[in-house]
């Protein structure tokens, strides 16, 4: 980390301590006790993402004609990606549909492992984006190399925050591939996926919008200067809810707000080690069946979308749930929350400016709430976030395991 790294993120501490008892009492301990209860990685990876964003957009943009030309004549383009690294791409799939206005899908890395390209948009020449934190994960490489060997039409792009990983290794001088490795202080060194989750998101978000650096430098500065507000105003007040009595967490999302949901719910599973059970769901699918998961011991955390037609099929189903007086509380998210979706024992957290960023680049700060919320009840639990998994049941690479080729 450089000097002008370490100056960054010692600015953003004191000012979270200054602000926030929890914070105070957190970076207070001695850097030794920090590790030895097995919080200093992770709770340094959630805060520092308001940071890291801004070098990230700085990085995309001076890759600008290298991305152009990755572009060049594509009639298709998929994001793949295993666990949160597939979820980063749900976020900003519809996203970047709209804005290449070509069919955009985002595909796990084991459906392309065991299906090709046949799990692919048929339309070519297309483009294939892997994002990958360490890159090092089995059906990751597999899955590049089984395309390579079969989809001679299809052009790849590897994001990743390691440098020394086996995608940035194999592929950097292929022909048909183009490495982006992010910034050192994105390769998170806790077990689950903070910084290096939401930083995959916005490089990959450059994507559809190479054309337009500036408007995207405006999108990395606005999700910045929220983020920094959420963590720096809310961070005690979610320390709190974590203290509460829930065992189950339903979060609920539109769109790329469901992807949100998706990484949501696999953060506060992973950061519990599967002691607070959780379910995601879209609003309106939650009432075909799921809403009966919605028990006396349930957190509902709702992203609210900034649509109004959206919104107002959201505050139907919320209304809905207090109607029939399902779950503990109902924690929403979102700008200018309407109090008709409130009931007593809920909490909003506001962020002013989310409307403005649009439903479609939203989901980064849903996601910094959940990993708040799911590491603040890791603590809770007596568990340790940065290796909550204690019996090794998940590790921060997925275990290796054996690749089958067809006979």
């Amino acid at each position: 980390m450089d000097d002008s790294t370490l100056g960054s993120q010692n600015a953003w501490q004191r000012a979270l301590i200054h602000n926030q008892l929890k914070a105070a009492e957190l970076f207070a301990r001695p850097e030794a006790d920090q590790k030895r209860l097995g919080y200093f990685h992770t709770l340094r990876e959630i805060c520092q993402q308001p940071e890291t964003w801004l070098r990230t957009c700085d990085q995309m943009v001076a890759a600008t004609e290298v991305v152009r030309q990755v572009h060049v004549g594509i009639r298709s383009l998929a994001l793949t990606g295993s666990g949160s690294s597939q979820y980063a791409g749900e976020c900003i799939c519809l996203a970047l549909q709209n804005d290449l206005n070509i069919q955009v899908a985002s595909v796990g890395g084991g459906t392309l492992l065991t299906y090709g390209g046949k799990a692919l948009p048929p339309e070519r020449p297309g483009l294939v984006i892997s994002l990958a934190r360490s890159g090092d994960s089995p059906e990751s490489r597999g899955a590049i190399e089984l395309l390579l060997k079969t989809e001679p039409e299809i052009q790849h792009v590897v994001v990743t925050c390691n440098e020394h990983g086996s995608l940035t290794k194999a592929w950097r001088e292929h022909a048909r591939v183009r490495v982006f490795t992010l910034r050192r202080e994105t390769n998170d060194q806790s077990l689950v996926m903070t910084s290096s989750f939401t930083n995959l998101l916005l490089a990959a978000r450059f994507m559809s919008m190479w054309n337009r650096p500036d408007e995207y430098a405006q999108l990395c500065k606005r999700t910045s200067s929220i983020g920094e507000k959420l963590i720096g105003g809310d961070f005690d007040v979610l320390a709190g809810i974590a203290k509460s009595k829930f065992q189950r967490v339903v979060f609920l999302g539109t769109g790329p707000g469901f992807g949100a949901a998706r990484e949501a719910a696999l953060k506060m599973l992973e950061m519990t080690a599967g002691r607070v059970t959780t379910l995601c769901e879209t609003y309106l699918g939650f009432r075909h069946g799921p809403m009966s998961y919605a028990q006396q011991e349930t957190l509902i955390v709702g992203f609210l979308s900034s649509n109004s037609i959206l919104r107002a099929y959201e505050t139907d189903l919320l209304q809905e749930l207090d109607r029939k007086k399902l779950g503990l509380a109902k924690l929403i998210v979102g700008d200018k929350i309407p109090v008709a979706v409130l009931r007593n024992g809920d909490v909003a957290i506001e962020c002013p400016g989310l409307a403005e960023l649009g439903d479609q680049d939203s989901a980064t700060i849903h996601v910094v709430l959940a990993q708040l919320l799911g590491f603040f009840r890791c603590l809770e639990e007596g568990l340790h976030p940065d290796s909550p998994s204690e019996d090794g049941i998940i590790q921060r690479v997925v275990e290796k395991f054996p690749l089958h080729s067809p006979s």
